[in-house]
C-alpha cells in the first residue's frame, strides 16, 4: 500500500498538523528567545519542554492513523479514504474558509495571549508564596518586608539556563506531591533551596563582586527592659571590601579570584569541619576542626562558598530572637519608646506559644491594651494602637504556628550573635598543615566605634 493512501486516515492527517503547527511555534519562539523578547524564566519550560512534546505527540499521531487505515483497507480494500476536495469557486467554501481562517487566528491570539499571562502569573510571588506553594507562606511574608522584596521568587530561586530550570522544574514536581500528600517537612527546611552551583552568579547580576567598596558604619540599637526602654547603642565600622589584598575584608571569600570550597555536615550547613582554599596564586591549603575523621569529610558532599552561605536569610528573613524583632521595630518608630515597659511587654507577649497565628494576633492586642489601660492616663491611646498594630506585625512576619515556624527556626549567618554564623569557620581552631589557623579575630571584619547607652 502507497504511503500517501495510508496518510489519508482523519488520524494521521491531525498529526501532521498538529506536528507542522507546533514546529512553526517552536521555531518562532526560539528566535523570540534569541532576540530577547522572552526573559521570563518559566518560557524555556514552555519552549523546550511542553513544544516539543507536543510536536512528539504529533508525528506519533501520523503513524496511528496509517496504522488504522491499513487495518481498515486490508478487511475493505474498496474503503479508501477520499482527500478531502476544496472548490473554491462556490461561495459557501470561500465563506468557510475565511471563517475556519479567521476563528483560527483569534484562537491563535487567545492561546498566545493566556500562554503570556500564565508564564507571567508563574514566575510572581504571589504564585510562588500563595496560589501554588502554600507551606512557603512564611516565606512570602517574610519576603514582602525585605530588602529583596522587589526581586521575584523566580528571580533566586531558578538558575540561568535550560538544565537549572528543568532542575527547579523536577524539584517542584516532587515538592508538588509532598504537599499533595501532605509530607513536606515542617517548618520547610532552609537547606537545598537554590539552584546547586549558580547562586553566586546570580547574585552577581546585580552584586558586582569587582568594585572598590568603602567601609561603612553600622548603627546596632537594643533596648533595656526597664520603663523608660533605656536605649544602648553600639557603632561598628564594617570593612566591606572584597579583595583579598586587604587585611580587612568581609567580602573577601566573594573575591572572583579565591575558591573557598567547604564540607558541612549538617542540612542547615551549621557545622564546616573542613574549609579549602585556593588563593588568588593557585595556592591549596586546607583547614580541619579538631577531631575531625577524614571519613566524615570524604563521604560529604563539597560545596564551593557563595553569597548564600552567610546571608541565607537575605531573600525572606525571619528573625531569629524575639528581642532583636520588637528591638528592630522600636528603633524604626513603628513601636513607640513613649510607652513604658513597651519593650518588656512586647518580647513578652511574641514569644508567647499560640495554637494559631490568628489567636497570637489577638493575644498580643488584648495583653498590650490591657496593660496600659490600667495607665489610662499617662498614655496616648493613638500611640497605644499604632503600637499594637506594629507588634502585630512583628508577631506575623516571623511567628507561623501551621508550619511550625518560630524565632530561631531559620538560623541567621551574617554575623555571630544568634547564631554561629562566622564561628563555623573563624574560631582559631581549623588548621592546617603547615599550623596556620582561620582566624576568629573580630577586627578582620569590623571595628567598633562607639558603645553608650
Amino acid at each position: 500500500m502507497r504511503i500517501s493512501t495510508l496518510a489519508r486516515h482523519p488520524l494521521a492527517i491531525a498529526g501532521a498538523v498538529v506536528a507542522t503547527a507546533s514546529a512553526a511555534v517552536f521555531i518562532t519562539l526560539v528566535i523570540a528567545m534569541l532576540a530577547g523578547m522572552l526573559n521570563n524564566p518559566y518560557a524555556g519550560l514552555v519552549v523546550f519542554i511542553a513544544i516539543p512534546a507536543v510536536f512528539a505527540i504529533g508525528l506519533l499521531l501520523i503513524p496511528a492513523g496509517m496504522s488504522l487505515e491499513r487495518r481498515k483497507l486490508l478487511r475493505n480494500p474498496s474503503a479508501v479514504s477520499e482527500w478531502p476536495v476544496v472548490d473554491f469557486r462556490r461561495a459557501e467554501v470561500r465563506r468557510a474558509t475565511l471563517l475556519i481562517a479567521g476563528l483560527t487566528a483569534v484562537n491563535l491570539i487567545i492561546i498566545l495571549l493566556a500562554g503570556y499571562g500564565g508564564l507571567h502569573a508563574m514566575e510572581t510571588p504571589s504564585f510562588c508564596g500563595q496560589a501554588c506553594h502554600a507551606p512557603m507562606h512564611p516565606q512570602f511574608q517574610a519576603w514582602q518586608g525585605a530588602m529583596h522584596s522587589g526581586v521575584p521568587c523566580v528571580g533566586c530561586h531558578i538558575g540561568e539556563g535550560a538544565a537549572a530550570l528543568v532542575h527547579a522544574k523536577l524539584s517542584g514536581v516532587r515538592q508538588l506531591m509532598m504537599v499533595a500528600v501532605s509530607t513536606y517537612p515542617k517548618p520547610i527546611s532552609p537547606g537545598a533551596k537554590m539552584p546547586p552551583g549558580a547562586q553566586a552568579e546570580l547574585c552577581r547580576a546585580c552584586h558586582r563582586p569587582g568594585r572598590v567598596v568603602a567601609d561603612r558604619v553600622r548603627v546596632l540599637r537594643e533596648y533595656a527592659d526597664d520603663e523608660a526602654n533605656t536605649e544602648t547603642m553600639t557603632a561598628l565600622q564594617m570593612h566591606m571590601s572584597v579583595t583579598t589584598s586587604s587585611a580587612h575584608a568581609i567580602h573577601w571569600h566573594a573575591d572572583p579570584a579565591v575558591r573557598v570550597e567547604y564540607v558541612a555536615t549538617d542540612a542547615e550547613r551549621q557545622t564546616i569541619p573542613y574549609v579549602r582554599v585556593t588563593d588568588a596564586k593557585g595556592q591549596v591549603k586546607e583547614f580541619i576542626a579538631p577531631d575531625t575523621k577524614e571519613e566524615a569529610i570524604r563521604g560529604a558532599e563539597r560545596r564551593t562558598m557563595d553569597c548564600v552561605d552567610c546571608h541565607n536569610t537575605v531573600g525572606h528573613p525571619i528573625s531569629p530572637t524575639p528581642e532583636q524583632a520588637v528591638d528592630r521595630a522600636i528603633a524604626a518608630a513603628t513601636v513607640s519608646r513613649e510607652l513604658p515597659f513597651v519593650r518588656r511587654e512586647s518580647v513578652r507577649l511574641v514569644k508567647e506559644s499560640y495554637p494559631t497565628q490568628e489567636e497570637g494576633v489577638r493575644a498580643i492586642e488584648e495583653g498590650l491594651r490591657n496593660f496600659y489601660r490600667a495607665r489610662a492616663g499617662s498614655v496616648d491611646p493613638q500611640v497605644v494602637t499604632r503600637t499594637v498594630g506594629a507588634v502585630q506585625d512583628v508577631y506575623r512576619r516571623n511567628v507561623f504556628p501551621a508550619m511550625k515556624v518560630t524565632w530561631g527556626s531559620y538560623p541567621d549567618n551574617k554575623g555571630h550573635m544568634t547564631s554561629n554564623g562566622c564561628f563555623r569557620c573563624h574560631d582559631d581552631s581549623h588548621e592546617a598543615k603547615d599550623g596556620s589557623k582561620i582566624s576568629g579575630d573580630c577586627e578582620y571584619c569590623h571595628k567598633q566605634l562607639a558603645a553608650q547607652p
